[in-house]
């Protein structure tokens, strides 16, 4: 599979009468989107303003961010199974609106969403407060059932990433990133001397805000699969996922997976990238024995010498994580996990729920019980009082001014797991 990505570079937003790019400025006809998202009749109003790096802003409750793209050659434009119809991805050509994202927000289901500060103190914890944000605010019709709900917002930010994306369709882009590589067998021949490198990217899969999607199929439903890792970068797969926020892995982050990245610059060098198990985080125990035991089959049956595994959300998942750490350690495949820590105002507390003699190498991605203070903002977008029920806000955590204190759960990305973020951890 051959993938093109075509990053036209965003350098400012604006909101106007028009759709259109020049010279860096995206600008974005507000009632464009809100035509295009009210033809779901599930949907009772949306507004749509903008926020900037460096402005003075706070958005809150963030349901997801995502990528606006359009494929220009190739099957599957959108995201196949979800807004289109179902398409193999993983090539082509698409073009890039980077360093642009589509930030949902609006009425919430649960108590498990996020919040990005674009300035300040908290702007060094996210990686959106450096991207131009075009915030889309999501109400629901009256009655709507929580699943019918979650849907109708998840859906509504997907489109709205392919209205915004529209407008790059025939623009110039500024550089070329290509994603190229053929079957196991042909990058094994290629590559013979090179150590086997599969990735193994745990799903949070646990059912109403709690899920993943690859091509619109939720991966609760699924056993461990293996992808190749352009069909991620894609958008093959999607956030559904509304747990802690630090560590949620939004639909932005998926179509720009850090660890797929980094692994494909290294593939052909030091390491074959053989490519991309996606493995669902079940809550039973009957669960977890079955996709720990199939992940662990298939990167046996593929032959890996080495497997890099990223969880998502933390706690129960950590079972998950250490339960495969250790039936390929002991099957003689190396492995390296990527996790954040739970470990208390103080970082003194267990940092996972779950232990295993077996996991000697091992990433942080932070700690998301660290304490920030936020200051006021002069703008909110959303609502402020949402923070007292985010996990890592809680009752009287908003000051009378607007500031605010709160975990890096609350703050969307701080300690993402597939490393998408800003931060990690020392040892001392």
């Amino acid at each position: 599979m051959k993938l093109e990505l075509r990053k036209i570079k965003v350098t400012d937003l604006a909101l106007g009468n028009e759709m259109k790019f020049e010279n860096g400025l995206l600008t974005i006809d507000p009632q464009v989107i809100i035509d295009g998202l009210m033809e779901d009749v599930n949907v009772k109003s949306v507004k749509v303003d903008i926020a900037k790096p460096g402005d003075k802003t706070r958005i809150i409750p963030v349901k997801d961010v995502i990528e606006p793209r359009v494929k220009v050659e190739g099957s599957g434009n959108g995201f196949p199974g979800v807004t289109t119809k179902m398409e193999q991805l993983g090539s082509g050509v698409v073009n890039v609106l980077s360093g642009a994202a589509i930030v949902t927000i609006g009425d919430i289901v649960g108590f498990q969403e996020g919040v990005v500060d674009m300035w300040g103190e908290g702007a060094k914890w996210t990686p959106f407060s450096t991207t131009y944000n075009i915030v889309v605010d999501i109400s629901v019709v009256d009655g709507l059932q929580p699943h019918d709900h979650e849907t109708t917002v998840r859906i509504a930010g997907l489109r709205a990433a392919e209205i915004v994306g529209e407008v790059a369709r025939n623009i110039t882009s500024d550089e070329v990133e290509v994603y190229e590589m053929g079957s196991i067998f042909e990058e094994t021949n290629k590559y013979p001397d090179l150590p086997k490198v599969l990735y193994v990217e745990m799903l949070i899969s646990q059912g109403l805000l709690h899920d993943g999607y690859i091509y619109g199929v939720n991966s609760q439903k699924i056993l461990p699969t293996l992808i190749h890792p352009n069909e991620e970068l894609d958008g093959a797969v999607i956030s559904g996922n509304c747990v802690a926020a630090c560590d949620k892995i939004t639909t932005y982050q998926h179509q720009n997976n850090s660890s797929i990245i980094d692994l494909y610059n290294r593939h052909g060098k030091d390491i074959n990238f053989m490519g991309v198990i996606l493995t669902p985080e079940l809550t039973t125990l009957e669960g977890k024995f079955r996709t720990c035991d199939y992940t662990a089959k298939l990167c046996k049956s593929l032959g890996a010498d080495g497997v890099i595994i990223s969880e998502e959300g933390y706690g129960n998942p950590d079972s998950d994580l250490l339960m495969i750490c250790k039936r390929l350690e002991d099957s003689g495949i190396k492995t390296v996990l990527i996790t954040d820590e739970c470990s208390g105002w103080d970082g003194m507390s267990q940092p996972l729920a779950d232990t295993t003699k077996e996991a000697v190498a091992v990433v942080s991605a932070g700690n998301v019980s660290h304490v920030v203070n936020l200051p006021p903002a002069e703008k909110v977008l959303g609502n402020p009082e949402a923070i007292a029920t985010l996990a890592g806000g809680w009752e009287g955590c908003i000051n009378d001014d607007g500031s605010m204190k709160c975990e890096l759960n609350a703050v969307i990305g701080s300690t993402s797991e597939i490393g998408y973020h800003n931060l990690t951890v020392k040892l001392y």
